[in-house]
């Protein structure tokens, strides 16, 4: 499968720190993504800018959590992926906690998930083998002495 040109992040803001931690690794990774709290500005249209990243995107990633499956609106951006054909086989569902996701949608048993809820790294390395990318983790920081040396 094709890297994204733009991936769509469809979660609750309750789950804002995991996506926070994962948009840093696609940085990281150089996969452009998009999602309402990096690129809402105070005064959009917010429900006008989600719906122009929508048709954008080219992948859709759902972040499922029990505070994704009870948001209006994550289940509206499914709703949207789920008919629009540019999306088929390009939505990946990535497991945070343990919830309900049927609620969301039927079809959601049908489409393969990524679990992330025990194993951060391990779900990086699944979710970049969709995209036949290799997952690089972030190299340990190295601490510094005064003076730029290295501590042993």
């Amino acid at each position: 499968m094709p890297v994204p040109r733009e991936l769509f992040i469809s979660h609750s803001s309750s789950d804002k720190k995991f996506v926070s931690r994962l948009t840093k690794v696609l940085r990281r990774h150089r996969i452009r993504f998009w999602y309402s709290r990096s690129h809402l500005i105070g005064a959009q249209q917010w429900h006008d800018e989600i719906g122009k990243a929508l048709s954008r995107c080219d992948w859709f990633l759902l972040i499922l959590s029990p505070a994704a499956v009870r948001s209006t609106w994550v289940k509206r951006e499914l709703l949207y992926a789920l008919q629009d054909r540019h999306y088929d086989d390009r939505i990946i569902p990535i497991l945070v906690r343990a919830c309900t996701y049927g609620k969301m949608s039927w079809t959601l048993d049908s489409i393969e998930r990524i679990d992330f809820a025990n194993d951060f790294e391990r779900g990086c390395r699944e979710l970049f083998r969709i995209w036949n990318r290799e997952y690089k983790p972030e190299a340990p920081k190295t601490r510094r002495k005064r003076y730029g040396k290295p501590v042993s």
